[in-house]
């Protein structure tokens, strides 16, 4: 007498396709939750308070940071961005202090920003404008061009505390977006000047583009501050 043969195939196949169904449901309802999860995160990010920012004044808008007399003969104003190489290799190559050297309070320097070049350039403009208030700008200037391209609001914030400002302050000036505004501010006067990179620069508020050696600035410092004008 001949045995007869079963199939494999038909007590195998079911369970297969029984599991696979199972894995198909739990992937689709770990997707459905991992997106109610990122709502419930977005909502609550959200609602969680903030810091409320301070106004800030006309006057503390038009109060650019400065180095030398108002009374100078020659004001020199840098549309600058902390995360430009260029206005960083400008910055290194200490130009700013030959002319300070040089020609002392005859030539004022002021600091406006044009934050375009990176991503984290507006919030690291905001920082520096907060290290400001509490007089500390060219410290955190010189801070963040030595640090960067690490300028993220950690980073930021780690700075404030290197160069000993109130951190608490400082945050919530941060976090706030309270120079947001300021800083927006000062790209739209750039832009309506014409400049289109950074750094750009005003000597006695003539445009002047790209990075200038200290030898072409001396070209336009020296007849100025010895002409017999006041």
């Amino acid at each position: 007498m001949t045995k007869e043969k079963t199939s494999p195939t038909r007590h195998t196949k079911q369970p297969r396709r029984d599991r696979r169904e199972a894995a198909h449901r739990r992937n689709r309802w770990l997707m459905i939750g991992g997106s109610i999860l990122a709502m419930a995160l977005v909502g609550a990010f959200a609602l969680w308070p903030r810091p409320k920012a301070v106004p800030v004044s006309e006057a503390r808008l038009a109060d650019d940071p400065s180095l030398g007399s108002p009374k100078a003969k020659v004001t020199i104003v840098e549309y600058g961005d902390f995360g430009c190489p260029s206005c960083r290799a400008w910055h290194r190559a200490g130009i700013l202090d030959q002319v300070r050297a040089k020609y002392g309070d005859q030539v004022r320097f002021v600091w406006r920003d044009f934050a375009v070049i990176t991503p984290q350039s507006p919030k690291a403009a905001e920082a520096a404008q907060c290290a400001y208030d509490q007089k500390k700008f060219w410290e955190y200037h010189d801070l963040l061009y030595d640090r960067a391209p690490a300028l993220s609001v950690g980073d930021l914030k780690s700075y404030a505390s290197e160069v000993g400002l109130d951190t608490a302050t400082f945050n919530n000036c941060l976090d706030s977006g309270q120079y947001k505004a300021a800083v927006d501010r000062d790209r739209q006067d750039a832009i309506a000047r014409g400049f289109r990179g950074t750094p750009s620069f005003l000597v006695n508020d003539q445009p002047l583009a790209g990075p200038p050696s200290f030898e072409y600035l001396q070209t336009l410092i020296d007849p100025i501050v010895t002409s017999s004008g006041p």
